[in-house]
């Protein structure tokens, strides 16, 4: 038994994971790259083997850095099925089309740019796969419940546990054989952070034989929820009511935009914020929506409350969700009062880039990062500060406001990743440390070693391990 690292090692995305036993090869995740000059190309080149040999995929969740790649795996040749939760199968009919169609957008204009410049054509004029591609790919999904075992294949069966990151997400439980082996591999897959609005908390896993634990921030504490509300607020009321400008959040359209509306609706709830309008400028972002409220029996408690309020009082947080291309055009002319979420959440693709571009230069404006923000992309450039970036070839100055609220993220912190582990009544032979950025994976493998003293090794992309 074996296992290759394709991708969410040593960086934040692109998660995919290639088990191998004597008698079978299956994939976890096929995650898009994202950020960085060699995204594009490490995209096109990733699936470096014949797909048409796996038999199957077990996927984590439906963000685009854990599913993006699954057309195109498909387009090469993947002709076997892909198990996923029911939500998440929901969730992945619409983000998949939606990644197809931003694509095939991106590269007519990468095209029509590199004519006019008299370029050579590359990676960024050709789109993975299409939106018919997408479609067509929908027909290998396979969704099941939570909690449920499934066997994919006669020598592996999996169980899909709540893992608390957006609705649909999982931890995968996945129990091998070959030969005389018998071997326990646990795919964390993206964890939250227990207390976190609508999702429930991550379930403890007690034992495994080999563990991929995520560490997107195992090198830091977040805030807690109540300095986080605090800061939103200050943030909101500053903005609008002294600089009169707009506030603009890069957010994904699954999870981070959902958890964004719960909040301010929660906060206005309390008493704590005035009437306002809130922009959600995203083609999926209302069917994201209506999907997460479709899976009730998903949500948290405190979640359903603040729905159930929100219905009778809906004049106090006035929610747009913005379809058509032409009304989000007209966001641009918007000058203040307006809270815009768009996504993507790291501002590489999608309508975000345009409501930077208008609202980046002027000082009476904040935008607002909710999330993580892998290196190389706008996203990142912009939260460490610098004054000017570079969006559809304009160089534009960067005099808003920047602010980073590390509450609001998805994601468990150190500590809460540190408690996850601690549910297991034993260590594991071997923990893998992946999806984190360098430093963020060796201070978690670090903390892991001293307080749990638990083997652990951070493997590097395209690398391979035994499971012996």
């Amino acid at each position: 038994m074996q296992i290759t690292f394709l991708g969410g090692a040593g960086e934040v995305t692109g998660s995919c994971y290639l088990v191998e036993t004597a008698e079978v090869r299956f994939l976890v995740d096929c995650g898009m790259f994202q950020g960085g000059r060699d995204a594009d190309h490490k995209n096109h080149t990733a699936i470096n083997f014949n797909p048409e040999t796996i038999d199957f995929v077990l996927l984590t969740h439906a963000h685009v850095d854990h599913s993006g790649l699954l057309p195109r795996l498909a387009v090469l040749g993947f002709r076997g099925p892909v198990y996923m939760t029911r939500a998440t199968a929901d969730l992945l009919a619409i983000i998949l089309k939606d990644s197809a169609h931003i694509q095939e957008k991106e590269a007519e204009w990468y095209t029509k740019t590199a004519l006019r410049n008299k370029r050579p054509s590359g990676h960024k004029n050709t789109p993975l796969y299409t939106v018919t591609q997408a479609e067509a790919f929908l027909r290998q999904i396979r969704g099941i419940d939570y909690d449920e075992t499934c066997q994919p294949h006669p020598s592996v069966r999996c169980r899909y546990r709540d893992a608390g990151h957006i609705i649909g997400s999982a931890i995968i439980e996945v129990w091998l054989k070959s030969g005389s082996q018998r071997k326990k591999i646990v795919f964390s897959g993206d964890l939250g952070q227990p207390g976190h609005p609508i999702v429930r908390d991550p379930t403890l896993i007690e034992e495994a034989d080999y563990l991929l634990v995520e560490s997107t921030y195992g090198n830091r504490r977040h805030r807690s929820m109540q300095d986080t509300r605090d800061e939103l607020v200050e943030i909101i009321c500053r903005t609008f009511l002294q600089k009169h400008g707009n506030i603009i959040v890069p957010a994904f359209t699954v999870g981070r935009t959902q958890d964004l509306l719960f909040l301010l609706a929660d906060l206005q709830r309390q008493g704590c914020l005035n009437a306002m309008d809130v922009y959600v400028d995203s083609p999926m972002a209302l069917a994201a929506t209506e999907i997460t409220l479709n899976h009730s029996e998903l949500l948290d408690k405190e979640t359903i409350d603040t729905i159930q309020w929100h219905r009778q009082h809906n004049e106090n947080l006035r929610i747009h969700f913005v379809q058509e291309v032409e009304d989000s055009i007209r966001l641009n002319h918007t000058r203040s009062g307006a809270i815009i979420i768009s996504a993507s959440g790291m501002c590489d693709a999608g309508r975000i880039k345009y409501h930077l571009k208008y609202n980046l230069p002027r000082p009476e404006c904040s935008i607002l990062f909710t999330g993580f923000q892998a290196a190389g992309t706008l996203g990142r450039r912009l939260v460490d500060g610098n004054k000017s970036v570079r969006i559809f070839g304009e160089q534009i100055p960067v005099r808003a406001s920047i602010h980073t609220v590390g509450g609001l993220s998805a994601h468990a912190d150190q500590q809460d990743l540190l408690d996850w582990l601690k549910g297991f009544s034993c260590p594991p032979l071997k923990t893998f440390i992946v999806h984190g950025e360098p430093g963020n994976a060796e201070a978690f493998a670090e903390v892991v070693r001293e307080q749990l003293k638990w083997p652990v090794s951070i493997p590097q992309r395209m690398t391979t391990e035994r499971l012996d």
